[in-house]
């Protein structure tokens, strides 16, 4: 040890300090660029689990949907029967009906689906009446018949015996479907039907068996958006068409109103949807069709959804409040609209508003889907209702 001491002290000062100053320079260099690399896989974390954090303000129930929620993803399948030579089932995203090409397309595509019946939980018949109108077919008695022959296949199978179809489900949108399904009396009774907009007294909805599904229509006419509160200087804003006792009502009684921009026009055209952007209220009274984009148009574009109708399902209803980011209302409401709004500006809509920012996401449809979006919110719902008796 005298010997090394002694080496050292021969040596020149110089040849002590320069690898010392060096070894220090590089010890520098990677702790600095480590704890930068450590600093930013940190950030990138914590934004990852904002994009997947699920808040209690717009949930019934925030700890129960999520852990509900991470079981589906983990277990949930689904098993497709083959296209009948009786169905057109080239699913387009695109005009009011674009949320069952999206369901159906994203469903097709996803993990959910196995080839193995036996760990199905669900079973999706793939019947579409909407496109079948494009093929010019005749009558919904004849629509009725066609999806009673390719039934007549899925009967064939052991699986729908075991609940008498109580497991399978199937998709539409469309004005027909409720008069064509109600034809085959087997699938509307018994299996569970995913249907755009629809009201408890819809024929053939069963709402403890039934499935909402939120209604677009796509292309929209302008990009989503949130809008500041303080941008938006109107009361209440509807513009539509007057296809319904209610919408003449409301344009009777609040058509002329200062506070109110209610139009009996096509709500849809360029100027009318800025609109959107600078309302707080948006009312979205029930008209004639059995569907309706209005209440995901509202919701897309940041203004808070007055749902005007009786006996309206909202889609996700039994994870989402939907009272925490709209205002639910009867029909005979509509002689009081003013006053409630008024009340609503000044007590509520800043938390409606915010909320309402916060539930975007749930309605969004996106190809592929993304996590909490719309297709894995129906999902979740159908997950939900897979606890059937096999007979």
């Amino acid at each position: 040890m005298t010997m090394i001491f002694h080496c050292f002290r021969c040596l020149p000062l110089i040849w002590v300090v320069i690898p010392l100053f060096f070894f220090s320079l590089m010890c520098t260099f990677l702790s600095y660029y480590g704890l930068r690399e450590f600093r930013f896989d940190l950030i990138n974390n914590v934004e990852a689990v904002k994009v997947e954090e699920i808040v209690g303000d717009v949930y019934h129930s925030a700890e129960i949907f999520r852990m509900n929620y991470a079981e589906m993803e983990k277990d949930f399948k689904i098993y497709l029967y083959p296209d009948g030579d009786y169905m057109n089932n080239k699913h387009l995203i695109s005009g009011w009906y674009a949320s069952e090409g999206y369901f159906s397309k994203n469903l097709r595509e996803s993990s959910f689906v196995t080839d193995d019946p036996d760990r199905a939980h669900l079973f999706f018949i793939p019947i579409s009446c909407c496109h079948k109108l494009q093929q010019q077919v005749a009558s919904y008695k004849e629509i009725a018949s066609k999806i009673g022959k390719y039934l007549g296949i899925i009967y064939s199978y052991p699986f729908w015996n075991r609940t008498l179809g109580a497991d399978h489900f199937f998709v539409s949108c469309h004005e027909v479907d409720i008069e064509a399904t109600v034809g085959v009396p087997r699938l509307i009774k018994n299996s569970i039907r995913i249907a755009c907009s629809p009201t408890y007294n819809t024929v053939g909805y069963f709402p403890h068996k039934d499935v909402s599904l939120p209604s677009v229509m796509y292309p929209f006419p302008k990009p989503a958006g949130r809008g500041h509160i303080h941008n938006r200087t109107i009361l209440g804003y509807w513009a539509g068409n007057c296809n319904s006792a209610l919408r003449n009502k409301l344009v009777k009684l609040w058509g002329k109103d200062q506070e109110l921009d209610i139009q009996n026009t096509t709500f849809y055209k360029a100027g009318r949807m800025q609109k959107f952007y600078g309302a707080k209220f948006c009312i979205c009274p029930a008209g004639s069709r059995v569907t309706t984009s209005r209440i995901m148009m509202a919701i897309r574009y940041g203004c808070v959804p007055v749902i005007l109708a009786d006996y309206l399902d909202l889609p996700f209803s039994n994870v989402l409040d939907w009272q925490k980011f709209s205002i639910i209302l009867k029909e005979s409401d509509v002689y009081r609209l003013k006053d409630i709004l008024r009340a609503k500006e000044v007590a509520d809509f800043r938390m409606l508003h915010n909320n309402l920012v916060k539930a975007q996401r749930h309605f969004q449809w996106n190809t592929p889907p993304v996590k909490y979006d719309a297709f894995h919110m129906v999902m979740y719902d159908l997950w939900l209702r897979r606890h059937v008796v096999r007979y």
